[in-house]
């Protein structure tokens, strides 16, 4: 079976509408992007709705103040399937050259969680885990591991700095 990015539009489930309503292509609720554009002053959309004919976010220049909201599935790009990892590539490449970039995407409520309560977040690389059954070791699974870090001493070291 295909993968879903690589089916045609009319066989790929994120054309085919979600759930009952048809619906699958959904914007930025005019409300919020108004918010969001006050506090930022956006001056490009690397992700536009309706998209122009050739016009690709991935590969092109992005202006002095970005909004981003990719795709939240898997695209085929460059005949290569490409999905947030490669935005989140983009949108650090155009940091570097001095742009700011507001980039949304879903994450799981309980990360928000752990942030907002001070958590320092470290990279632990593709963690190859030790079987419980025999401690032998994993082949890994293709996903990089976060570690979150919530310590009072750092808290209390910020406080009287």
């Amino acid at each position: 079976m295909l993968h879903q990015s690589l089916l045609s539009p009319e066989d790929n489930k994120f054309h085919q509408g979600n759930g009952d309503d048809g619906k699958h292509y959904w914007l930025t609720p005019p409300a919020l992007y108004a918010e969001l554009n006050a506090r930022f002053s956006f001056s490009f959309d690397p992700c536009p709705y309706p998209k122009p004919v050739n016009f690709d976010g991935l590969t092109c220049e992005w202006g002095a103040s970005n909004y981003v909201n990719p795709p939240f599935g898997s695209i085929i790009h460059q005949g290569k399937k490409k999905g947030p990892t490669a935005w989140a590539r983009k949108a650090i490449e155009e940091y570097q050259k001095g742009k700011r970039v507001v980039l949304v995407y879903p994450i799981d409520k309980w990360v928000l969680m752990l942030l907002g309560a001070g958590a320092k977040v470290e990279n632990l690389g593709d963690v190859r885990w030790h079987a419980t059954e025999d401690g032998s070791q994993g082949k890994g699974t293709g996903r990089h591991i976060a570690m979150f870090v919530l310590d009072p001493a750092s808290s209390a070291q910020l406080e009287s700095a």
